[in-house]
């Protein structure tokens, strides 16, 4: 099972006083991150929800066992099925999900795969369709995986993705992170880029009945003009938040309104 950490909320309210029985949220960080990166919404959804955040294959405290090197490549119903597993073995019926960048691919493929699990989706920095500058990263990147250090291209691919002065503090932060990997687990992470654009493809086409919110900054040049489009028509479950002077990882630039848009979202449904 993949790492994962409780912060429970000790104000609930609710009926039921286990853990399974009040209100969560999970919390999937992108690749080459780790649990960490939710550093500055621990406080704030806290004192609402019970949080939980997770640790994906090879990152943060999920290190890579013996036995998951014999495993199948990975896929993102496989990555999917890794946060199912955390969620069972904590008898979490229902959960609001919140993602930043590849993360929010998976939490999508989860509500794909089992809608019931899924209260709501917040995507941040959602990737939702690849442009032709990230097309030819990923083809630099397929053509580089085995002979190049892995940091000298997660480091190439970061600043592509967050190019400006005020983009630094989430670059740095990602790199450190990136830094803990392991170079065969980068591998097998960056494979899963032969299956992005048939799912990314699928997830634009098809609308979910799950209340969904993009929050996206508004220098996210390589993702953001899809996320418009796909919001335009998906108007009936999702809306879209963009912030100024803000780039890809927008729960780290801006993190106060980020976490007040996001709050504002879930406590409208309940």
């Amino acid at each position: 099972m993949i790492s994962y950490t409780i912060y429970e909320n000790k104000n609930a309210t609710q009926a039921s006083d286990s853990l399974a029985g009040k209100q969560w949220v999970t919390f999937v960080h992108g690749a080459g991150g780790s649990s960490s990166i939710w550093f500055k919404q621990i406080r704030d959804f806290q004192k609402q929800y019970n949080v939980l955040l997770l640790d994906l294959r090879g990152h943060g405290n999920s290190k890579p066992t013996l036995k998951s090197a014999f495993k199948q490549k990975y896929t993102f119903s496989a990555l999917a099925n890794d946060i199912l597993e955390v969620l069972d073995h904590l008898k979490i019926e229902k959960s609001h999900f919140i993602g930043i960048s590849l993360g929010t691919i998976l939490i999508r493929q989860l509500a794909e795969m089992y809608p019931n699990r899924v209260q709501t989706m917040i995507l941040g920095g959602a990737i939702l369709k690849m442009n032709f500058r990230s097309q030819v990263l990923m083809r630099l990147g397929n053509a580089f995986k085995y002979v190049m250090p892995y940091l000298v291209l997660y480091r190439f691919f970061a600043f592509v993705i967050m190019p400006r002065k005020n983009h630094k503090k989430s670059r740095l932060l990602f790199i450190n992170e990136a830094k803990k990997m392991y170079q065969k687990e980068f591998i097998k992470w960056f494979k899963l880029t032969t299956e992005i654009n048939p799912i990314l493809k699928w997830f634009r086409q098809v609308e979910l009945n799950i209340p969904t919110l993009y929050v996206m900054g508004e220098e996210d040049y390589m993702f953001l003009p899809s996320v418009k489009k796909v919001v335009e028509n998906h108007y009936k479950s999702s809306r879209l938040v963009v912030i100024e002077n803000c780039g890809h990882v927008v729960n780290v630039e801006k993190p106060i309104i980020f976490n007040t848009e996001v709050l504002a979202f879930m406590n409208a449904l309940q």
